[in-house]
């Protein structure tokens, strides 16, 4: 039973933790939203005029290019690690990285070639 103190104590100060947080919050947060300040309680640009809707939709092509950022971001989180251990790997390794990059590699020129790079 001793080998749970850790975890149930870890519960008890990550809840009390949250608990102090939102007290403080309350206790330190605005009062009444339509006092002077009502331009800064809108959830928009930190109190600035709204030039646009906050319900305008992105284009497609934002979406594609957050999507392939990520993607070749994990690669780079890849082949840190492979880069490393590259010669305890041998060949094997070498062929199975240039596998991974390669599927990239090709899936990076079909995403060129339909022009989702294109920023109009």
């Amino acid at each position: 039973m001793n080998q749970y103190i850790p975890v149930l104590l870890l519960f008890l100060v990550s809840g009390g933790v949250a608990i102090a947080m939102l007290g403080i919050a309350e206790f330190l947060g605005p009062k009444d939203p339509r006092d002077k300040f009502r331009e800064k309680m809108e959830p928009f640009e930190c109190g600035e005029n709204q030039i646009a809707s906050p319900q305008q939709r992105f284009s497609i092509r934002f979406y594609l290019i957050a999507l392939m950022f990520i993607i070749f971001d994990i690669e780079a989180v890849f082949l840190f690690p492979w880069s490393v251990i590259f010669q305890e790997l041998g060949l094997f390794g070498f062929v199975e990285m240039m596998v991974f990059i390669i599927v990239l590699g090709v899936g990076l020129a079909y995403v060129w070639k339909k022009g989702a790079l294109e920023w109009e």
